[in-house]
């Protein structure tokens, strides 16, 4: 009976230590789950890092922008005007070329022959028109026998200039100065006429052809400046507008527009895309962004303004008055000249300090610490767009602080901390030459 006690109460016993065993194991996971709970629900985020630029009023310079192809002001393919065998060539590859030089020459044997006898037959008929009108002097001849003569010696003419001018044929000459391409002949071909011999073009000015909505015809004006560009954003070519097409093309509803610049440096080559922007007037006080800084959603466009955090959020609620019966006045009328003799002390031992910092003006003041700053998603309407910025007509204000770059994950009421090290709207070799 004895044993049955004992050994009843020790699986009590271990009972009971198993259920407090198991009791802690829960409690402890319970606690530890509630409080990384507690801890995700009042962590803070660390701020996120972006670049920022002030809005304020800016000079804008508005354009209108197209694409447009470039020749040479003076550009030719060189053709022959009539069959013959190619005996010279008398110029090469990107040679450049007075006007009026001989490039090529054709075989002339057989014309210059013809030319040389019927030169001497001129000087046959001169010597008979000579007699003819010498005789008619003497009045020994007659009219009908001068009459002759002289038509002879007309034709005969009329045929060496005819002969000169086929044997001028034979060689082709530079209508204009310039630079010659590749030639497209060899030495001993035979050309017929219209051959292609070379191309032949004056790169010193070039014109660009670009087309613009008819809607922008009243913008454009004759010698209006141009800004051309071959690629990656800027324009350093400048030209003027030197001839505007009278005819709107009804089908595509653009005008033709033909722009000349100079090409002093040789980096405008014929044939060559480029990007052409017509400088309108310039226009003061408008709100202007990089382009970096406007987002696109199917919301609509938008911005992130930083803004100081309130204070009015940021400091804790002050703490209720308590309600001051009547009975205890009195006990307060009693304690008014101890706390009134307290005071002079008081203050005497919160001036020391200051005195003390006054004293010692090398010893630097503590900083205030920088208010926390969020972000505020403002939706905006974008206006036009010119050199990597674009026009805020609707939206943001001048003074606001807009994020540039970092806007990925951004989201509204979220701190972060500015860094304007970097600047988006730069190269990177730019930004580490100044730096």
């Amino acid at each position: 009976m004895f044993k049955r006690t004992i050994q009843t109460i020790v699986i009590a016993l271990v009972l009971l230590v198993l259920a407090v065993v198991c009791g802690g194991i829960v409690g402890f996971n319970f606690l530890r789950d509630n409080g990384i709970k507690q801890y995700f629900a009042t962590m803070k985020p660390p701020a996120a890092t972006v670049s920022t630029v002030a809005v304020k009023p800016t000079e804008w310079t508005p354009g209108i922008e197209a694409i447009g192809t470039v020749s040479a002001v003076h550009g030719v393919d060189l053709t022959v005007e009539t069959a013959g065998i190619v005996r010279q060539i008398l110029f090469h590859a990107n040679q450049k070329v007075a006007d009026g030089a001989v490039l090529l020459q054709l075989d002339d044997a057989v014309e210059r022959a013809d030319l040389e006898a019927t030169k001497a037959q001129v000087a046959v008929v001169q010597t008979a028109l000579t007699r003819a009108i010498e005789l008619q002097r003497r009045g020994v001849n007659p009219e009908a026998t001068l009459d002759t003569a002289r038509a002879t010696a007309a034709a005969t003419e009329a045929q060496v200039a005819k002969l000169q001018a086929v044997l001028d044929q034979k060689r082709l000459t530079a209508p204009f100065s310039g630079t010659v391409g590749i030639p497209k002949i060899d030495l001993g071909q035979y050309l017929a006429p219209g051959t292609a011999v070379v191309t032949l073009q004056d790169l010193d000015t070039m014109r660009v052809d670009f087309s613009v909505p008819e809607q922008q015809l009243p913008l454009l004006k004759i010698d209006q400046t141009v800004r051309l560009g071959i690629g990656g954003g800027e324009m350093p070519f400048a030209g003027k507008i030197r001839g505007i097409d009278p005819k709107i093309d009804p089908a595509s509803r653009l005008v033709t527009i033909r722009a000349e610049v100079a090409n002093t440096e040789g980096k405008l080559t014929p044939g060559q895309f480029v990007q052409v922007r017509v400088e309108l007037p310039e226009e003061n006080n408008v709100l202007a962004l990089p382009q970096t800084a406007l987002t696109s959603s199917l919301y609509g466009d938008f911005v992130f303004v930083v803004r100081p955090a309130k204070a009015a959020e940021a400091a804790p609620a002050p703490a209720a008055k308590p309600e001051e019966k009547p009975a205890d006045k009195p006990a307060a009328d009693a304690a008014k000249p101890a706390a009134d003799a307290v005071k002079p002390a008081a203050e005497g031992a919160a001036a020391k300090p200051a005195d003390k910092a006054a004293a010692d003006p090398a010893k630097p003041a503590t900083e205030a610490p920088k208010p926390e700053l969020v972000l505020s998603q403002v939706f905006v309407k974008p206006g036009r767009r010119n050199n990597g910025m674009v026009e805020i007509l609707e939206g943001i204000a001048s003074g606001d602080e807009v994020v540039t770059a970092g806007q990925n994950r951004l989201y509204n009421g979220m701190s972060v901390a500015v860094d304007n090290t970097i600047d988006p709207t730069k190269s990177a070799n730019n930004q580490a030459a100044q730096q």
